[in-house]
């Protein structure tokens, strides 16, 4: 993922998310902040948590702003630890996405934030990578985007943030522009940007998620609650009626 980064159109999707990452997490507040992946990507950089750390996978390369290596599925955090975690790209380049975000939930607070920015698979970008990996079975091609695994579609990711008991807060997407390598025809395309968000604003090339975890709460009833005495009824007085030769009767 870090060397495709370093490619005209990796360069340009790093800005558009560090653009999102910077206007959202910079209103998220808390003590103890998470990014897991993606190194040359820095999601906490505008974030004013006192503590925040930037955990690699065992096997992606070391960098200077990394903090520790761990399994992103058996985090070294204790449950309801964390008030928020960034997952740039993380879910769709993990061995067992479903696990790693089954951690993330474990290890969030309530009312915490999980942030997911991934490649959206409706997309021309998308569509290239299915065309190269046909061509690549085949015995040919290259990919056009990094990554072994398959992308992770947005309603599929949706689902798995509400079976963990998740909210999603809000979403975006971004690039519409044609999947070619040249920066030249990239900028030259970039009047798809504005077009797309307009008319065709779920098949951008990156979408861009924060959900928040949701604790319903409850009101425990006594042990005993069946077996308390009913409340007797007081007594209430009953009018009389008045006969039509002016006698009280009694009801």
């Amino acid at each position: 993922m870090g060397d495709w980064l370093k490619t005209p159109p990796g360069l340009l999707l790093q800005a558009w998310e560090e653009e999102q990452f910077d206007e959202t997490v910079a209103d998220i507040f808390g003590y103890h902040a998470l990014q897991l992946g993606c190194g040359p990507i820095d999601a906490l950089r505008t974030n004013r948590m006192p503590h925040r750390w930037h955990a690699r996978s065992p096997d992606e390369p070391a960098g200077p702003a990394i903090a520790f290596a761990t399994d992103f599925a058996a985090l070294p955090f204790g449950a309801n630890s964390l008030d928020l975690v960034a997952l740039p790209h993380t879910l769709e380049l993990a061995a067992d996405p479903h696990a790693t975000l089954r951690e993330v939930e474990r290890v969030l607070v309530p009312e915490g934030r999980v942030i997911v920015c991934g490649l959206n698979p409706a997309s021309l970008w998308g569509l290239r990578q299915r065309r190269a990996r046909l061509y690549r079975h085949l015995g040919g091609g290259e990919l056009y985007l990094p990554g072994p695994s398959e992308l992770i579609n947005y309603w599929r990711l949706r689902d798995w943030l509400r079976l963990l008991g998740f909210e999603v807060e809000s979403s975006r997407f971004g690039l519409y522009r044609p999947a070619v390598r040249s920066e030249a025809w990239l900028q030259r395309c970039r009047w798809m940007d504005e077009l797309g968000e307009r008319w065709w604003p779920i098949f951008g090339a990156a979408y861009f998620v924060v959900a928040v975890k949701r604790v319903r709460g409850m009101r425990l009833l006594p042990a005993d609650w069946k077996r308390r005495p009913a409340m007797a009824a007081a007594p209430r007085p009953v009018a009389g009626r008045i006969s039509r030769t002016g006698k009280k009767s009694n009801p």
